[in-house]
This record gives C-alpha cells, sequence and structure tokens, in this order.
C-alpha cells in the first residue's frame, strides 16, 4: 500500500478487535492488511491457552508490516504497533497526563474468559481517545458485546462485526449483530481494508 493512502498523524483513536475460536486465522487475515504508517494502536483480545500468546504475537509479527507483541504492564500504547492481551490476565488501558498504559489484572473472569474483550471495552470509557474502531471476529459465547455498548453510550465508536458466513463460530459476531444491529457486517476478507477505509474517513473529517 503507498504510504500516502492513510495520513502520517491521526486523531486519537484506537482499533480494538476480539476473537476466539478461528481466531489466529482470521487475524492473520485482517491485520497484515494494516500498512506500516498505520495511524492508531491495534489492541487484540484473543481467548487462548496460557502461554500460548506470546508465541502467537512473535508468528503474527513475521506477517505484519506493523511490530507486533505481547501487551505488558505499564507499557505506553503508542500509535502504529499491535498488542495482544497475555493469557490468563485481564487487560485495561488507562489516561495518564500525555499518554496511554496497559495494565494487566487477575480480576475474576468475565463470562468465562480471562482477559475479557468486555473488560478491556470498559476501560476505555475512561481514557483520552476520541474515537474507537471495535471490531469482533469469530469465537464462541458473546464476549465484546456488553462492553461495546457501555463503551457507546460514552465514546464515539464504529462496531464491524464478522459475518456469520465467514466465522468458525458465531457466537461472538452474532452477538454484536443482536444488540447493535446497525454494525457493519463483513466477510473477513473485507475488515482489513474497512478498517483502513474508516481511518480515512474520520481524519477527513
Amino acid at each position: 500500500m503507498d504510504r500516502s493512502e492513510l495520513p502520517v498523524k491521526s486523531k486519537t483513536g484506537i482499533v480494538v478487535i476480539a476473537s476466539s475460536t478461528g481466531g489466529p486465522g482470521a487475524l492473520l487475515k485482517v491485520l497484515p492488511e494494516l500498512p506500516a504508517d498505520f495511524p492508531y494502536p491495534v489492541v487484540i483480545v484473543q481467548h487462548m491457552w496460557v502461554g500460548f500468546t506470546s508465541h502467537f504475537a512473535k508468528a503474527l509479527g513475521e506477517k505484519c508490516a506493523l511490530p507486533v507483541v505481547e501487551a505488558e504492564y505499564g507499557a505506553r500504547v503508542v500509535p502504529g504497533h499491535i498488542y495482544i492481551a497475555p493469557a490468563g490476565k485481564h487487560l485495561r488501558i488507562r489516561h495518564i497526563p500525555a499518554a496511554h498504559i496497559m495494565e494487566l489484572t487477575n480480576d475474576p473472569q468475565r463470562n468465562g474468559v480471562r482477559p475479557s474483550a468486555d473488560y478491556l471495552f470498559e476501560s476505555l470509557v475512561q481514557t483520552n481517545f476520541d474515537h474507537v474502531i471495535a471490531v469482533v471476529l469469530t469465537g464462541m459465547g458473546c464476549d465484546g458485546t456488553e462492553g461495546i455498548v457501555t463503551l457507546s453510550k460514552h465514546k464515539k465508536v464504529t462496531v464491524i462485526a464478522q459475518d456469520e458466513e465467514t466465522s468458525v463460530v458465531d457466537g461472538m459476531p452474532g452477538s454484536v449483530r443482536k444488540a447493535i444491529p446497525d454494525c457493519r457486517v463483513l466477510p473477513i476478507e473485507e475488515i482489513g481494508e474497512d478498517i483502513k477505509a474508516e481511518i480515512r474517513k474520520l481524519m477527513e473529517g
């Protein structure tokens, strides 16, 4: 992709992606679409066994133009980086003067999972981001829906849900589509491009 297609600077925004069963394959179709000058940070909750997220981050980083790392306590959230919540820990984002940092907790599971996308989305209520692109991909259960609904009451949120046809399991995206009827519903192959198009539109507006 030509570097001129996306602005170099951005308004304060973040992309958050939630996925579970089938998620690693889905993420490998979305994240390599993001160019090296992508102006937002990308934070991912992928339900995995403890110990696997660091290996997945490394493997994903080999396919992406953006650096991919496992989230660390106290690390700053930097535009143009991809962060994966470590298995077995909740991830939340906190606003401090002139920055956002990541915090990891052992708080109880939400809907039977830790990390929980609901937990992450809800933490964004108190942040300084002007806009959130919330993406829910294939997965069992309903993680992500409650958090997005709560966040939407406080922030500008663009919601993208993977369609049923390309989802390995339609639980998570199906729950979002039911709770948020005006969300964008897309096949996995189109989600990366739609994220870029949404950012271009927002930054031009």
